[in-house]
Protein backbone atom coordinates (compact mmCIF):
# COMPACT_ATOMS: atom_id res chain seq x y z
CA UNK A 1 0.00 0.00 0.00
CA UNK A 2 3.05 2.48 0.89
CA UNK A 3 4.74 1.86 -2.63
CA UNK A 4 1.18 2.34 -3.83
CA UNK A 5 0.41 5.70 -2.39
CA UNK A 6 3.94 6.79 -3.01
CA UNK A 7 3.32 5.98 -6.87
CA UNK A 8 0.45 8.65 -7.10
CA UNK A 9 2.33 11.33 -5.51
CA UNK A 10 4.69 10.77 -8.22
CA UNK A 11 2.09 11.03 -10.61
CA UNK A 12 0.05 13.75 -8.93
CA UNK A 13 3.72 16.20 -8.85
CA UNK A 14 4.59 15.92 -12.40
CA UNK A 15 0.54 16.85 -13.70
CA UNK A 16 1.36 19.99 -11.19
CA UNK A 17 4.62 20.44 -12.77
CA UNK A 18 3.47 20.10 -16.54
CA UNK A 19 0.44 22.77 -15.95
CA UNK A 20 3.13 25.63 -15.25
CA UNK A 21 4.22 27.39 -18.39
CA UNK A 22 7.91 28.01 -18.73
CA UNK A 23 8.86 31.33 -17.57
CA UNK A 24 10.05 33.58 -20.96
CA UNK A 25 13.23 35.54 -20.26
CA UNK A 26 13.14 39.24 -19.90
CA UNK A 27 16.11 39.43 -21.92
CA UNK A 28 14.55 38.53 -25.89
CA UNK A 29 11.17 39.77 -25.65
CA UNK A 30 9.16 36.84 -27.97
CA UNK A 31 8.46 38.29 -31.63
CA UNK A 32 12.32 40.32 -31.54
CA UNK A 33 14.71 39.45 -34.58
CA UNK A 34 17.78 37.61 -33.99
CA UNK A 35 20.11 40.49 -35.43
CA UNK A 36 17.87 43.49 -34.15
CA UNK A 37 19.35 45.35 -31.06
CA UNK A 38 18.68 43.77 -27.88
CA UNK A 39 18.55 45.81 -24.25
CA UNK A 40 19.91 43.67 -21.58
CA UNK A 41 18.42 44.54 -18.49
CA UNK A 42 20.05 42.00 -16.16
CA UNK A 43 21.60 43.66 -13.07
CA UNK A 44 25.69 43.22 -12.60
CA UNK A 45 26.72 40.97 -10.42
CA UNK A 46 23.61 38.77 -10.69
CA UNK A 47 23.89 34.97 -12.23
CA UNK A 48 23.18 34.21 -15.46
CA UNK A 49 23.01 31.91 -18.39
CA UNK A 50 26.81 33.00 -18.74
CA UNK A 51 27.85 31.61 -15.55
CA UNK A 52 27.77 32.98 -11.79
CA UNK A 53 30.13 35.27 -12.34
CA UNK A 54 29.73 37.48 -15.56
CA UNK A 55 29.00 40.78 -15.60
CA UNK A 56 26.59 42.64 -18.42
CA UNK A 57 26.35 46.29 -18.98
CA UNK A 58 22.84 47.25 -18.82
CA UNK A 59 23.64 50.62 -19.95
CA UNK A 60 24.76 49.96 -23.71
CA UNK A 61 21.89 48.02 -26.50
CA UNK A 62 23.95 45.10 -28.36
CA UNK A 63 23.52 45.88 -31.91
CA UNK A 64 24.42 43.31 -35.55
CA UNK A 65 24.48 45.10 -39.08
CA UNK A 66 21.99 43.13 -41.16
CA UNK A 67 24.19 42.65 -43.80
CA UNK A 68 27.89 43.29 -44.74
CA UNK A 69 29.00 46.45 -46.07
CA UNK A 70 30.10 46.30 -49.61
CA UNK A 71 33.49 47.04 -50.48
CA UNK A 72 32.96 48.76 -54.35
CA UNK A 73 36.83 49.51 -54.86
CA UNK A 74 36.05 52.83 -55.94
CA UNK A 75 38.71 56.04 -55.11
CA UNK A 76 38.27 58.96 -56.00
CA UNK A 77 42.04 60.35 -55.28
CA UNK A 78 43.49 62.48 -57.96
CA UNK A 79 46.14 59.97 -58.32
CA UNK A 80 44.48 57.35 -59.37
CA UNK A 81 42.37 59.58 -61.83
CA UNK A 82 45.06 60.36 -63.46
CA UNK A 83 46.73 57.43 -63.83
CA UNK A 84 43.59 56.31 -65.24
CA UNK A 85 43.18 58.87 -68.04
CA UNK A 86 46.66 58.21 -68.94
CA UNK A 87 46.10 54.80 -69.47
CA UNK A 88 42.81 55.31 -71.43
CA UNK A 89 44.65 57.81 -73.68
CA UNK A 90 47.26 55.84 -74.19
CA UNK A 91 45.32 52.82 -75.70
CA UNK A 92 43.22 55.06 -77.47
CA UNK A 93 46.32 56.88 -79.13
CA UNK A 94 47.32 53.45 -80.09
CA UNK A 95 44.02 52.88 -81.61
CA UNK A 96 44.00 56.03 -83.75
CA UNK A 97 47.69 56.00 -85.10
CA UNK A 98 46.86 52.68 -86.38
CA UNK A 99 43.58 54.17 -88.24
CA UNK A 100 46.07 57.00 -89.00
CA UNK A 101 48.52 54.74 -91.08
CA UNK A 102 45.83 52.76 -92.80
CA UNK A 103 44.13 55.96 -93.99
CA UNK A 104 47.19 57.21 -95.11
CA UNK A 105 48.25 54.43 -97.12
CA UNK A 106 44.59 53.68 -98.47
CA UNK A 107 44.71 57.16 -99.30
CA UNK A 108 47.67 57.62 -101.48
CA UNK A 109 47.34 54.25 -102.90
CA UNK A 110 44.10 55.33 -104.84
CA UNK A 111 45.87 56.48 -108.01
CA UNK A 112 47.27 53.04 -108.09
CA UNK A 113 44.15 51.62 -107.79
CA UNK A 114 42.76 53.27 -110.84
CA UNK A 115 45.63 53.97 -113.26
CA UNK A 116 46.93 50.41 -113.17
CA UNK A 117 45.99 48.69 -116.36
CA UNK A 118 47.11 45.04 -115.39
CA UNK A 119 45.39 42.58 -112.85
CA UNK A 120 46.79 43.37 -109.24
CA UNK A 121 47.13 40.12 -108.03
CA UNK A 122 47.75 37.93 -110.50
CA UNK A 123 50.76 40.51 -112.55
CA UNK A 124 54.41 39.23 -112.35
CA UNK A 125 55.95 43.03 -114.13
CA UNK A 126 56.84 45.94 -112.10
CA UNK A 127 56.67 49.21 -114.42
CA UNK A 128 53.75 51.81 -112.64
CA UNK A 129 56.38 54.37 -115.59
CA UNK A 130 55.43 52.35 -118.36
CA UNK A 131 52.73 53.54 -120.81
CA UNK A 132 50.14 52.52 -120.01
CA UNK A 133 51.27 51.76 -116.61
CA UNK A 134 51.56 48.12 -115.50
CA UNK A 135 52.56 46.36 -112.35
CA UNK A 136 51.35 43.78 -109.60
CA UNK A 137 51.78 42.20 -106.82
CA UNK A 138 51.88 38.20 -107.55
CA UNK A 139 55.87 37.75 -107.26
CA UNK A 140 56.50 40.09 -104.39
CA UNK A 141 53.70 38.43 -102.09
CA UNK A 142 55.49 34.77 -103.27
CA UNK A 143 58.78 36.15 -101.97
CA UNK A 144 57.94 37.67 -99.24
CA UNK A 145 55.68 34.53 -98.17
CA UNK A 146 58.09 31.70 -98.83
CA UNK A 147 61.37 33.98 -97.31
CA UNK A 148 59.29 34.11 -94.18
CA UNK A 149 58.11 30.49 -94.21
CA UNK A 150 61.65 29.32 -94.45
CA UNK A 151 62.86 31.84 -91.85
CA UNK A 152 59.89 30.51 -89.49
CA UNK A 153 60.79 26.72 -89.81
CA UNK A 154 64.32 27.43 -89.73
CA UNK A 155 64.69 30.12 -86.81
CA UNK A 156 61.75 28.43 -84.41
CA UNK A 157 62.64 25.67 -83.37
CA UNK A 158 66.38 26.81 -82.84
CA UNK A 159 65.22 29.51 -80.80
CA UNK A 160 62.96 27.71 -78.92
CA UNK A 161 65.97 24.97 -78.03
CA UNK A 162 67.61 28.30 -76.79
CA UNK A 163 65.40 29.12 -74.70
CA UNK A 164 64.98 25.53 -73.04
CA UNK A 165 68.45 25.03 -72.47
CA UNK A 166 68.92 28.63 -70.45
CA UNK A 167 66.17 28.39 -68.81
CA UNK A 168 66.31 24.73 -67.76
CA UNK A 169 69.17 23.03 -68.04
CA UNK A 170 71.84 26.05 -67.98
CA UNK A 171 73.32 26.90 -64.61
CA UNK A 172 72.52 30.31 -63.44
CA UNK A 173 76.40 31.48 -64.57
CA UNK A 174 75.83 30.20 -67.73
CA UNK A 175 72.35 30.96 -68.19
CA UNK A 176 73.24 34.90 -67.50
CA UNK A 177 75.59 35.13 -69.56
CA UNK A 178 73.87 33.26 -72.47
CA UNK A 179 70.89 35.67 -71.97
CA UNK A 180 72.93 38.87 -72.19
CA UNK A 181 74.46 37.12 -75.42
CA UNK A 182 70.90 36.50 -76.82
CA UNK A 183 69.83 40.12 -76.10
CA UNK A 184 72.66 42.00 -77.71
CA UNK A 185 71.94 39.70 -81.03
CA UNK A 186 68.22 41.38 -81.08
CA UNK A 187 70.11 44.83 -80.97
CA UNK A 188 72.24 44.17 -83.99
CA UNK A 189 71.09 46.43 -86.86
CA UNK A 190 69.70 44.07 -90.06
CA UNK A 191 72.09 46.31 -92.32
CA UNK A 192 74.93 44.19 -90.38
CA UNK A 193 73.24 40.67 -90.86
CA UNK A 194 72.42 41.60 -94.58
CA UNK A 195 76.52 42.32 -95.39
CA UNK A 196 76.99 39.06 -93.37
CA UNK A 197 74.71 37.12 -95.44
CA UNK A 198 75.38 39.16 -98.98
CA UNK A 199 79.57 38.60 -98.48
CA UNK A 200 79.92 35.75 -96.22
CA UNK A 201 76.87 33.17 -96.80
CA UNK A 202 76.34 33.98 -100.17
CA UNK A 203 79.56 32.79 -101.47
CA UNK A 204 80.59 30.33 -98.64
CA UNK A 205 76.94 28.49 -99.16
CA UNK A 206 77.28 27.90 -103.22
CA UNK A 207 78.49 24.86 -102.96
CA UNK A 208 75.62 23.80 -100.02
CA UNK A 209 72.88 25.00 -102.79
CA UNK A 210 74.49 23.00 -105.75
CA UNK A 211 74.73 19.68 -103.62
CA UNK A 212 71.25 20.13 -102.78
CA UNK A 213 70.24 20.64 -106.55
CA UNK A 214 71.89 17.56 -107.35
CA UNK A 215 71.01 15.14 -104.58
CA UNK A 216 67.91 16.75 -103.76
CA UNK A 217 66.51 17.79 -107.03
CA UNK A 218 63.51 15.14 -107.66
CA UNK A 219 61.97 17.41 -105.13
CA UNK A 220 60.64 20.47 -107.01
CA UNK A 221 61.75 22.83 -104.44
CA UNK A 222 65.59 22.10 -105.18
CA UNK A 223 65.57 21.69 -108.55
CA UNK A 224 66.72 23.89 -111.40
CA UNK A 225 64.82 25.07 -114.47
CA UNK A 226 68.42 25.30 -116.45
CA UNK A 227 71.52 23.85 -115.60
CA UNK A 228 73.77 26.25 -113.24
CA UNK A 229 77.32 26.25 -112.19
CA UNK A 230 78.62 26.92 -108.32
CA UNK A 231 79.19 30.60 -109.19
CA UNK A 232 75.62 31.13 -110.48
CA UNK A 233 74.11 29.92 -106.70
CA UNK A 234 74.19 32.50 -104.28
CA UNK A 235 71.50 35.22 -104.47
CA UNK A 236 67.89 33.08 -103.78
CA UNK A 237 65.05 33.00 -101.82
CA UNK A 238 66.64 30.08 -99.68
CA UNK A 239 69.55 31.98 -98.33
CA UNK A 240 66.96 35.43 -97.56
CA UNK A 241 65.41 32.73 -95.45
CA UNK A 242 68.44 31.73 -94.02
CA UNK A 243 69.89 35.23 -93.00
CA UNK A 244 65.84 36.01 -91.77
CA UNK A 245 65.98 32.86 -89.87
CA UNK A 246 69.28 33.87 -88.24
CA UNK A 247 67.57 37.34 -87.28
CA UNK A 248 64.89 36.51 -85.53
CA UNK A 249 66.24 33.59 -83.65
CA UNK A 250 67.05 36.37 -80.85
CA UNK A 251 63.30 37.60 -80.57
CA UNK A 252 61.59 35.06 -79.95
CA UNK A 253 64.66 33.13 -77.75
CA UNK A 254 64.19 35.99 -75.41
CA UNK A 255 60.09 36.25 -75.03
CA UNK A 256 60.43 32.23 -75.03
CA UNK A 257 62.41 32.19 -72.51
CA UNK A 258 60.49 34.91 -70.12
CA UNK A 259 57.57 32.55 -70.79
CA UNK A 260 59.27 29.05 -69.67
CA UNK A 261 60.78 30.93 -66.44
CA UNK A 262 57.21 31.96 -65.51
CA UNK A 263 56.23 28.13 -65.25
CA UNK A 264 55.70 27.13 -61.38
CA UNK A 265 57.94 25.32 -59.94
CA UNK A 266 55.60 23.37 -57.93
CA UNK A 267 53.98 22.19 -61.55
CA UNK A 268 57.61 21.21 -62.35
CA UNK A 269 58.68 19.51 -59.19
CA UNK A 270 55.33 17.25 -59.24
CA UNK A 271 56.06 15.99 -62.07
CA UNK A 272 59.59 14.93 -60.87
CA UNK A 273 57.99 14.14 -57.88
CA UNK A 274 55.74 11.08 -59.92
CA UNK A 275 58.88 9.65 -61.50
CA UNK A 276 59.52 11.78 -64.26
CA UNK A 277 62.80 12.80 -65.97
CA UNK A 278 63.83 16.07 -67.11
CA UNK A 279 62.84 16.02 -70.66
CA UNK A 280 59.16 14.40 -69.70
CA UNK A 281 59.03 17.30 -67.05
CA UNK A 282 59.72 19.78 -69.65
CA UNK A 283 57.11 18.33 -71.99
CA UNK A 284 54.29 17.82 -69.27
CA UNK A 285 54.78 21.09 -67.26
CA UNK A 286 56.90 24.00 -69.24
CA UNK A 287 56.23 23.44 -73.09
CA UNK A 288 51.82 23.27 -71.89
CA UNK A 289 52.38 26.21 -70.05
CA UNK A 290 54.55 28.64 -72.58
CA UNK A 291 52.56 27.54 -75.37
CA UNK A 292 50.62 30.62 -76.15
CA UNK A 293 53.94 32.17 -75.54
CA UNK A 294 55.72 30.50 -77.50
CA UNK A 295 52.98 31.51 -80.32
CA UNK A 296 53.06 35.28 -79.73
CA UNK A 297 57.07 34.90 -80.20
CA UNK A 298 56.15 33.28 -83.30
CA UNK A 299 54.03 35.49 -84.51
CA UNK A 300 57.08 38.49 -83.30
CA UNK A 301 59.73 36.73 -85.53
CA UNK A 302 57.21 36.74 -88.08
CA UNK A 303 56.75 40.07 -88.25
CA UNK A 304 59.98 41.12 -88.24
CA UNK A 305 60.67 38.49 -91.56
CA UNK A 306 57.71 39.92 -93.06
CA UNK A 307 59.05 43.19 -92.81
CA UNK A 308 62.83 43.31 -93.07
CA UNK A 309 64.06 45.15 -95.89
CA UNK A 310 67.95 46.34 -96.34
CA UNK A 311 68.99 42.52 -95.47
CA UNK A 312 67.11 41.04 -97.98
CA UNK A 313 67.11 43.80 -100.58
CA UNK A 314 71.50 42.74 -100.45
CA UNK A 315 70.84 38.73 -100.72
CA UNK A 316 68.26 38.44 -103.52
CA UNK A 317 67.98 39.41 -107.47
CA UNK A 318 65.11 41.31 -108.67
CA UNK A 319 63.38 39.24 -111.34
CA UNK A 320 59.21 39.33 -111.06
CA UNK A 321 59.01 36.29 -111.33
CA UNK A 322 57.39 33.41 -109.50
CA UNK A 323 60.15 30.80 -108.89
CA UNK A 324 59.25 27.74 -106.78
CA UNK A 325 62.78 26.68 -107.31
CA UNK A 326 64.62 27.80 -104.25
CA UNK A 327 68.21 27.47 -104.98
CA UNK A 328 67.93 29.52 -108.33
CA UNK A 329 68.41 32.98 -107.89
CA UNK A 330 66.10 35.38 -108.00
CA UNK A 331 62.89 36.54 -105.92
CA UNK A 332 61.69 39.83 -103.97
CA UNK A 333 59.60 40.77 -101.39
CA UNK A 334 57.66 43.80 -100.75
CA UNK A 335 59.96 45.76 -98.30
CA UNK A 336 63.19 44.84 -100.36
CA UNK A 337 61.37 46.00 -103.54
CA UNK A 338 60.67 49.22 -102.20
CA UNK A 339 63.72 49.90 -100.75
CA UNK A 340 64.97 48.96 -104.45
CA UNK A 341 62.60 50.93 -106.31
CA UNK A 342 62.19 54.05 -104.15
CA UNK A 343 64.88 55.67 -106.15
CA UNK A 344 63.20 55.53 -109.48
CA UNK A 345 59.69 56.08 -108.47
CA UNK A 346 59.45 59.87 -108.23
CA UNK A 347 60.16 60.01 -111.77
CA UNK A 348 56.73 58.48 -112.67
CA UNK A 349 53.40 59.52 -111.84
CA UNK A 350 52.39 56.53 -110.38
CA UNK A 351 56.13 55.19 -109.04
CA UNK A 352 55.57 56.51 -105.75
CA UNK A 353 51.80 55.14 -105.25
CA UNK A 354 52.28 51.96 -106.51
CA UNK A 355 55.37 51.84 -104.00
CA UNK A 356 52.80 52.60 -100.82
CA UNK A 357 50.02 50.50 -102.28
CA UNK A 358 52.37 47.23 -101.86
CA UNK A 359 53.17 48.68 -98.16
CA UNK A 360 49.44 48.70 -97.90
CA UNK A 361 49.24 44.98 -98.78
CA UNK A 362 52.00 44.42 -96.43
CA UNK A 363 50.10 46.43 -93.84
CA UNK A 364 46.76 43.91 -94.19
CA UNK A 365 49.20 40.99 -93.84
CA UNK A 366 51.10 42.06 -91.08
CA UNK A 367 47.32 42.80 -89.10
CA UNK A 368 45.67 39.16 -90.47
CA UNK A 369 48.36 37.28 -89.59
CA UNK A 370 48.48 39.02 -85.95
CA UNK A 371 44.91 38.57 -85.54
CA UNK A 372 44.78 35.36 -85.99
CA UNK A 373 47.61 34.69 -83.39
CA UNK A 374 45.68 36.36 -81.06
CA UNK A 375 42.91 34.48 -81.64
CA UNK A 376 44.82 31.39 -80.92
CA UNK A 377 46.42 32.37 -77.65
CA UNK A 378 42.81 33.29 -76.55
CA UNK A 379 41.68 29.83 -76.52
CA UNK A 380 44.04 29.08 -73.63
CA UNK A 381 43.27 31.45 -70.73
CA UNK A 382 46.18 30.53 -68.22
CA UNK A 383 48.38 33.02 -70.42
CA UNK A 384 46.34 35.70 -71.12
Amino acid sequence: MESTNGSDRADLMMEDVSDVEPEKSPRTPAGTPADAGVHIDADPGKPTSLGPVAVIDTAKDVTHPREPVPITGRSVRLGDQVFKGLAAGSGGLLLVIMAAIAFFLIWKAIPAFSGNSGNLLTTQVWTPGANPPLFGMAALLFGTIVSSVIAMLIGVPVAIGIALFISQYARRRLATVLGGVVDLLAAVPSLIFGMWGLYFLVPETSGFQKWLTDYFGWIPLFATSTPLTVNQYGKSLLIAGIVLAIMIIPIVSAVSREVFLQTPRETIDAALALGATKWESIQTAVLPFGRPGMISAAMLGLGRALGETIAVALVLNSGFKINWHLTEPGGDTISANIANKFGEAAGSELGIPALILSGLFLFVITLVVNSAARLVIARRKDFV
